[in-house]
């Protein structure tokens, strides 16, 4: 499995983008920025979609770029995306990892169901992973802890377990 410090791997895959377009979704566009990509099991389900809307918020407030991912092919999230109230609005791509072989790289497949488990990864702008965590099928994730550890390792300095933004470095 993939660790802290570790480079994220590359990718070149298909998605579909925040104006519900397919187009190929490459790593090589997100050089140079901290970013978020979170893993998710499949499109169609009744957590993902409560996730994918919160994980828009970083985009939208932080500014910070965000991908999702899934095993399901780029035509299914177009529908998805076209047919669920909590997705059609999203900014950030959803991508394709079809025959999971980038959630197989990371070491974040549950083999028995055959899906990627929901991990976030948070990466610095030297592509390195600065944060991972996953989560059971069943939990959902939340993202303002994910929107405070993002802040926390930008802030450049040792930071408490409860720090948030206005807080002194330790």
């Amino acid at each position: 499995m993939i660790k802290i410090n570790d480079e994220f791997p590359s990718f070149n895959l298909e998605g579909v983008d925040g104006d519900n377009r397919i187009q190929s979704i490459s790593s090589e566009n997100y050089i140079d920025d901290w970013k978020v990509f979170y893993f998710y099991p499949k499109d169609f389900t009744f957590i993902c979609p409560t996730e994918i809307e919160q994980m828009d918020r970083i985009q939208r407030e932080l500014n910070i770029p965000v991908i999702g991912f899934s095993g399901d092919n780029e035509y299914c999230k177009l529908n998805w995306k076209q047919n669920n109230k909590l997705i059609e609005n999203i900014i950030h791509p959803l991508v394709a990892d079809t025959g999971l072989s980038l959630s197989n790289e990371l070491g974040i497949v549950d083999e028995e169901n055959g899906v990627c488990f929901r991990a976030t990864f948070i990466i610095n702008p030297n592509n390195r992973i600065q944060h991972i965590s996953i989560n059971a099928l069943d939990t959902g994730r939340n993202v303002d802890e994910i929107i405070r550890t993002l802040q926390a390792l930008q802030s450049g300095g040792l930071t408490g377990c409860n720090w948030k933004i206005g807080d002194e470095l330790l």
